[in-house]
């Protein structure tokens, strides 16, 4: 029997990195699509609670079974679980390819990473697949190239200690990267700003920007090998627990 892979992404069902995540999938296995009807980019782990969720099957990849879903992505990968694929398997989840970095906090940000995170949490083997290019026209070749390696592996081996990936493919053509890294998250944070303006009726608004700052000098950290062209490999969870600090706080208790 073919492995059932769900696919979904953050960038919304007609987005070119999740076509191209279909097309590696469809080698693989029996495919079910379910994604965002719209782009859902930095929603992280958000669940609609507020108002109804509505699924409507969409004829958008020839001969794969797709779901647009009106909610976020973890909406989507929670309605694939419990209603579509109820009583059923699910082998894989991969979510993306999403049109930007991943790596290091971001993360926590990602809706893509968060809907492969809230399959892992179902004990479901998890990948998500993020390539560092945001142009829509963006080059895929590259990205499908190590995604066919990547899930052919999972498949093939399991995983053990984790059920996340978080995977990270350089821009560039197959040829310019090096190959496969397993690494560490980076440390790096966002110097933010907030640029003011008005809107026509002369009510402020304020959007945000801001730029990247790598604060890593590990040679495992995620951020320093996609800067030498290496896809990264991230093993992933979703347990936040400082776990030296246990010890430091025990004064605090009564």
């Amino acid at each position: 029997m073919k492995p059932l892979i769900l696919v979904t992404n953050d960038d919304g069902i007609v987005a070119p990195g999740i076509r191209n995540l279909v097309e590696v999938a469809a080698k693989f296995g029996e495919v079910v699509v379910v994604a965002p009807d719209k782009p859902q980019s930095g929603q992280g782990h958000a669940i609609t609670l507020n108002q109804p969720l509505r699924l409507r099957q969409v004829d958008v990849f020839e001969g794969i079974e797709a779901y647009e879903c009106s909610g976020t992505p973890v909406d989507c990968v929670k309605l694939a679980k419990n209603v579509l694929l109820k009583n059923r398997n699910i082998d894989l989840c991969v979510s993306g390819i999403n049109h930007g970095s991943n790596a290091s906090i971001n993360i926590i940000y990602s809706g893509t990473m968060s809907a492969a995170m809230e399959a892992s949490l179902e004990g479901i083997n998890s990948i998500g697949f993020s390539l560092l290019d945001f142009s829509f026209q963006a080059d895929f070749t590259a990205a499908k190239h190590f995604a066919q390696i990547l899930v052919r592996g999972v498949l093939e081996r399991g995983m053990i200690s984790c059920k996340l990936l978080n995977v990270n493919i350089p821009k560039g053509e197959i040829k310019d990267i090096k190959g496969i890294r397993v690494c560490k998250q980076g440390e790096g944070n966002w110097v933010e700003e907030f640029q003011e303006g008005s809107d026509p009726r002369g009510e402020k608004y304020y959007w945000l920007t801001g730029k990247f700052v790598i604060m890593d000098e590990n040679p495992l950290a995620d951020i320093r090998n996609l800067e030498e062209k290496y896809v990264t490999v991230v093993p992933s969870g979703h347990d936040l627990t400082i776990y030296p600090a246990i010890e430091e706080l025990k004064h605090l208790e009564v």
